[in-house]
């Protein structure tokens, strides 16, 4: 029995010893000495710029305490100040105004796409007067050749649009004239003052009756009639030739106006190859503009060159059919003289 007391006791004093070395040391030892680094740490923060990148390392590494703790003390130390420091804080900052960059690089890259090449410019507007202001100086001579050459086809459409009608009315009056007369004489009275070819012809045609009355009764009537047909054929020839005065400028400028226009695209064209070995780039907006500058001097070629060969086609089928009219003025002239010889050779008889 005292031998089992005994053993129990041992066993309680063992136990009471192992409960006393288990305890911690004491708290209010630790605190200070915990709560001290904290000011040193979060000083130096609002100093740091947001975006430096040694602001990382700096932040990360406390300072060390003076006094020598513990070594299982040392882990609640670092915990503690890993949250209090603002060391993180400072990455996305960083983060985010590198990542502001890419931006501007985007735009770099967009810009250097069209490089300006020096030997061909690139004008702001694809507009006709943008593209002939920038085209070269010899295609703009070309255009402004071919500009004049369009207004003087216009010029020359209204003004013998005027000439035309006005011979056209003035041949009716006198051929109604000559259908309506009994004799030469008295149409040549009626036509005093008009100076329309029809009108000349039949003054003519009487001038020389006159002139040959004297020879009529002893060489006849057959000289007198050709030479009358002589003249008619001569004036008709003359009025025709002056109705044509002018056209035949429209001729010259359909056919040579396209071919000015070529020689002007060619020109351009070449320029454009230029800039494009100059600024060793086959870029669109590079080539497009000298290609367009060149294609519109071809453009106002055409534009020059198919109204006049319209009008000038149809000028000739309108002075061709006043010709005929006046040939028929004419025929009727000369019938009416022909009539008045044997109305004359009859009454003689």
């Amino acid at each position: 029995m005292a031998l089992l007391l005994r053993s129990i006791l041992l066993i309680l004093l063992t136990a009471a010893a192992a409960q006393a070395q288990e305890q911690p040391p004491a708290v209010p030892d630790l605190a200070p000495q915990m709560q001290a680094p904290a000011p040193e740490t979060a000083a130096p923060a609002p100093a740091l710029p947001p975006a430096a990148p040694e602001a990382g390392p700096a932040l990360d590494a406390p300072a060390a305490p003076a006094s020598p703790e513990p070594q299982g003390a040392q882990a609640p130390v670092d915990a503690a100040d890993a949250q209090e420091a603002p060391a993180p804080a400072g990455e996305p900052e960083t983060s985010a105004a590198a990542g502001a960059d890419p931006a501007p690089a985007a735009f770099d890259t967009e810009a250097a796409e069209a490089p300006e090449v020096p030997g061909l410019p690139i004008p702001h507007d694809l507009t006709p007067w943008g593209m002939f202001e920038a085209a070269h100086w010899v295609v703009q001579a070309v255009m402004i050749l071919l500009a004049a050459a369009s207004f003087v086809t216009w010029t020359v459409l209204l003004f013998k649009l005027v000439e035309i009608a006005i011979a056209r009315r003035r041949l009716a009056r006198t051929a109604a004239t000559v259908e309506t007369s009994a004799t030469l004489e008295e149409v040549v009275r009626r036509l005093a003052g008009r100076k329309d070819p029809a009108a000349f012809m039949a003054r003519a045609s009487f001038e020389e009756l006159q002139r040959s009355d004297a020879a009529l009764d002893l060489a006849g009537t057959a000289g007198l009639k050709e030479r009358v047909r002589s003249i008619l054929e001569r004036v008709e020839a003359q009025a025709g030739e002056r109705l044509r005065r002018g056209i035949g400028l429209l001729a010259t400028i359909g056919s040579v106006g396209p071919f000015v226009g070529l020689f002007g695209t060619v020109w351009g064209i070449m320029n454009a190859f230029i800039g494009i070995s100059q600024s060793q780039t086959t870029n669109l907006a590079v080539v497009a503009p000298g290609i367009a500058e060149a294609l519109l001097a071809t453009g106002l070629g055409l534009v020059a060159a198919i109204p006049a060969v319209v009008i000038y086609n149809h000028f000739m089928r309108s002075i061709a059919s006043w010709r005929l009219s006046l040939a028929d003025a004419g025929a009727a002239i000369e019938r009416m003289l022909s009539r008045d010889l044997d109305y004359r050779s009859a009454g003689r008889s």
